[in-house]
């Protein structure tokens, strides 16, 4: 988990082991606007589509998402990924920058590959339906690019203190959460597998939606 690669990623973010302790499904699509408009009865976004990402969504809203679909279904399951399974799940067994491939032969002198996701030199100034990309080698799209991603966890500058195990880091004194992949607005070095995104917990904004995972 992390980077070595300072001077791209931008923050003291060292690569470190991590271990996985507790076994999650992860959905495969961001959160669609369908589905959190079936749930919640709003639309909140302002590219609008059915099978577009939500955004403009904030972490409370998120939270409350996940609440409705759980009360729904009557369990405790559902929940936003912790930083280090969304990481864990977007390299899907990968050490390089982005989870699609070490071939620079796929990638463009951006160092990306137009098959696997949406950013700046791709999108058009806008967001894309889900799952038009390739997905991920454990079935996952648009973990590159499309919109950030909240996590669960709480922002800390750098990875010393860091639970080891996968879990959340919710302890500090702090409203800002973590937020992952990059967006349609982004450039490509935004939406490496380890960059990380320091977002108010109110913060709604037409780049931020989510993805639910399942405890198992």
């Amino acid at each position: 988990m992390g980077s070595n690669s300072t001077p791209l990623v931008g923050f003291d973010d060292p690569l470190h082991k991590v271990t996985i302790s507790k076994p999650f499904y992860m959905a495969k699509y961001e959160v669609t606007q369908e589905e959190w408009t079936t749930l919640m009865g709003t639309n909140p976004s302002y590219f609008e589509g059915s099978n577009l990402p939500l955004e403009q969504v904030t972490w409370k809203d998120a939270q409350a998402f996940l609440l409705a679909l759980n009360q729904k279904e009557k369990v405790n399951k559902y929940r936003l990924p912790t930083e280090a399974e969304w990481e864990y799940a977007c390299r899907a067994g990968t050490t390089s920058e982005f989870s699609f491939s070490n071939d620079t032969s796929v990638l463009d002198s951006y160092g990306w590959s137009d098959d696997y996701g949406w950013c700046a030199i791709n999108s058009n100034d806008t967001t894309h339906p889900v799952g038009q990309k390739k997905p991920n080698a454990w079935g996952l799209y648009d973990m590159h690019g499309n919109v950030w991603e909240w996590t669960q966890d709480l922002w800390h500058s750098g990875y010393e203190g860091a639970p080891e195990d996968g879990s959340a880091w919710e302890e500090g004194n702090t409203t800002q959460r973590v937020g992952k992949g990059g967006s349609w607005i982004d450039g490509p070095n935004i939406c490496q597998s380890s960059f990380r995104g320091e977002l108010d917990a109110d913060t709604g904004v037409n780049v931020l939606g989510f993805r639910v995972v399942m405890d198992v």
